[in-house]
């Protein structure tokens, strides 16, 4: 593990270099294009017209059928019907004509008889020489007619006209006219005209005239009755072009089967291979570069997130090689599934541990990383699961990567013991199980009670196989990489861990003193946004380094004996400084974490042992000052530097007779102040302003367990009280 260790360490220190990243990013890019090369290669078939198919053949693509397209294009053209339109203006023109026929009529028998009333005395006495006949009416009322109207009118017509009186005429006129009319009102084709001229002569039947009117009335009315609608050749072609544009076009879809195995190639399948692509003999590089550009976005946009998202504090190249090592080891399973699945010709890819890579990232780096993976393997894994079928993206498979990754993120967030991993995968399946039931139902899929279970399988598979998978990797990041995370802080605080059962047994006072600074330290990190846990748990070994001679120090003098009383300086000083270099021995033997030993060497930093320098000074003036400071060295880590001023700070108001909230803050004013004075931050990343907060911490937090408390009476004279 030291060599794997070392091997890291090496390419970290190559990552600080600009050149190195980009070049580990151009690796990441090759490597993912080899393995999705084969999803994106166009696929030959071989087929032979009129012979059966060797193989079951899917389309990659979607392709339009114009051959079919353009048949159902004719089809409904054809079904479309003539549109013949209705001429409204020849009910009209009809019923002027009959309308002004008969007022013709009445017009000429006024003029030709000599007992008509409009005329005075006079002229009837002229007129009497000069009575017409007949003959000469029906010749005048030729003369007033035109000779389209004369030609189509019987003789026996114009005889009944000018034989009639006005009154009868007025109501053959008036019937004839709206009997013409409702008849040219409907719709009367060729075909339909004789009909329309017996309807029109029905109407006429029920006339209270004579005999003779009533002919003359139905011929006219026979005569009004013509075809009305006509062929009509723009609104024709304006419905056909309507419907040609309705019709969608005809399609190959990507996945559709064209041909099934041993089924016969004729020649329709064969034109549906050569439009979808099999049978074309030139080769195409699109696929690829289509591949190579997906490749290089999203490469790019991590790049970029990598370059301006993460800071130097965050050991951004310890981060991005612990990613691509996620990222390899994740896409390496995807393609292996995916081969299997597609050997198998079965669903198996939903069996894809989906968790794993966005656990193992949320718990050795950061949330954010995690969703940037998640949504890398998303994406490349509908390229992946699209059943080696060119072109195909399996954008279920790709949600369901990404759902299942965000929702192992957000319940790890509540989750950190190394224990819950597994109940975050029981968790997790149950989910995944219901989100692959959600896609099934949303595709209208309809499945057997055995495909349902085995759906349900492979989801619960991925959830516990993801929990499984990331507990297994987790010590050889860990180890590797020489990370602490949160879990493994969580272990090491358990109180049945040796180092600390041995600080409990050896040095009870200093176990206590340690909880303390613990609570102390943790409520101030978290308030400047610092590792809160990793506070408490380096406070809890800081002072493991005592427990080789417990007594020397005055939490654990429990008779009142201090044996410095009976010690020269000198010698106290060495005793007590030595706690810190013979703790971060301790830890490093136990392989405890680098944080965890730069807790327990560096939280004194170079402060000055004033008591004993005081004691020296006394006896020797030429005593130097140097010569009683911690040798360090100073505190690097923000939670080095708050541990530091809660130990001194908590040691500090314990010896205090009567504590109040102004004597604590002027002391944790002071012991900041002293630091900052001498120097001990000048390693640190620490500000004012959080320094400023971390002392309001202190302060809330020494106030809350240095409260005043009520002042009970003795018993006697508690027994007194009840008395009276």
């Amino acid at each position: 593990m030291n060599r794997i260790q070392k091997f890291f360490t090496k390419l970290k220190g190559l990552l600080v270099h600009r050149f190195f990243q980009v070049l580990l990013f151009i690796i990441l890019g090759v490597f993912a294009y080899g393995l999705m090369f084969s999803n994106v290669k166009p696929e030959r078939v071989q087929v032979e017209l009129f012979k059966p198919a060797e193989q079951t053949i899917r389309s990659t693509k979607t392709v339009e059928d114009t051959y079919k397209t353009e048949q159902e294009k004719e089809e409904i053209s054809k079904q479309v019907a003539d549109v013949y339109s209705l001429k409204k203006e020849y009910a009209k023109n009809k019923v002027d004509l009959i309308s002004s026929i008969f007022d013709t009529a009445i017009e000429v028998n006024k003029e030709t008889d000599p007992d008509s009333d409009h005329k005075n005395d006079g002229e009837k006495e002229n007129k009497k020489g000069t009575l017409k006949t007949d003959a000469q009416k029906v010749s005048i009322l030729k003369e007033k007619l035109t000779d389209e109207v004369n030609k189509n009118i019987e003789e026996s017509v114009f005889l009944a006209l000018v034989q009639a009186d006005e009154d009868e005429l007025k109501i053959a006129r008036d019937s004839t006219i709206t009997a013409v009319n409702n008849v040219m009102s409907s719709r009367i084709a060729a075909s339909d005209v004789e009909n329309a001229k017996k309807k029109v002569v029905e109407e006429l039947g029920y006339m209270s005239i004579s005999s003779d009117m009533k002919k003359a009335s139905n011929s006219l009315a026979r005569t009004a009755i013509i075809q009305n609608v006509f062929f009509d050749k723009d609104k024709t072609e304006e419905q056909r072009r309507k419907a040609i544009e309705s019709v969608e076009p005809i399609r190959i879809l990507q996945g559709q089967i064209i041909v099934e195995e041993n089924q016969l190639v004729d020649r329709d399948v064969y034109r549906q291979l050569e439009l979808a692509g099999f049978l074309n003999t030139e080769s195409t590089i699109y696929p690829y570069i289509g591949l190579l550009l997906f490749i290089m976005l999203t490469f790019a946009a991590f790049y970029y997130f990598f370059t301006f998202s993460i800071s130097k504090k965050d050991n951004k190249y310890n981060q991005l090689l612990i990613f691509s090592l996620v990222f390899i080891l994740s896409m390496a399973t995807m393609k292996t599934i995916s081969i299997l699945a597609d050997m198998k010709n079965s669903n198996l890819e939903y069996i894809f541990p989906v968790a794993m890579s966005a656990m193992l990232i949320k718990i050795l780096l950061n949330d954010k990383l995690a969703v940037a993976m998640i949504l890398l393997l998303g994406s490349y894994g509908t390229v992946i699961f699209n059943g080696d079928t060119p072109g195909n993206l399996d954008v279920s498979m790709g949600l369901y990567i990404i759902f299942g990754g965000l929702t192992a993120i957000l319940i790890l967030s509540r989750l950190n013991f190394k224990s819950k991993v597994l109940v975050a995968g029981l968790l997790l399946s149950l989910i995944n199980m219901a989100f692959v039931f959600s896609l099934i139902f949303i595709m209208d899929g309809h499945y057997t009670r055995m495909e349902y279970l085995y759906y349900a399988g492979a989801a619960i598979g991925s959830g516990v196989g993801s929990a499984i998978l990331t507990m297994g990797l987790l010590p050889f990041f860990e180890s590797g990489f020489g990370i602490l995370s949160s879990m493994k802080l969580i272990e090491l605080a358990n109180p049945n861990h040796p180092l600390l059962r041995k600080i409990l047994i050896e040095a009870p006072g200093t176990y206590h003193h340690s909880v303390m600074v613990a609570n102390l330290a943790e409520s101030a990190c978290e308030a400047i946004g610092s590792n809160g846990l990793l506070a408490r748990v380096g406070s809890y070994y800081h002072d493991i380094g005592k427990t080789k001679m417990p007594h020397f120090f005055i939490e654990n003098q429990m008779s009142g004996d201090n044996p410095h009383d009976r010690l020269q300086p000198e010698t106290s000083r060495d005793i007590i400084i030595a706690h810190a270099v013979d703790g971060g021995e301790m830890l490093r033997n136990h392989k405890l974490p680098k944080e965890i030993v730069d807790i327990a060497e560096q939280h004194h930093g170079t402060t000055l042992l004033k008591f004993f320098y005081y004691k020296a000074k006394k006896q020797d003036d030429a005593t130097l000052e140097d010569a009683y400071r911690y040798p360090g060295p100073k505190a690097i880590m923000k939670e080095v530097a708050v541990i530091g001023i809660a130990d001194s700070v908590e040691a500090a108001v314990r010896s205090m007779q009567h504590p109040t909230p102004d004597k604590i803050e002027e002391l944790v004013n002071f012991i900041i102040q002293e630091r900052i004075q001498d120097g001990q931050f000048d390693e640190c990343d620490i500000t004012m302003r959080e320094l400023s907060i971390v002392k309001h911490s202190l302060c809330e937090s020494l106030n809350g367990i240095f409260h005043s408390r009520i002042e009970y009476p003795e018993p006697d004279n508690l027994g007194q009280k009840v008395k009276e």
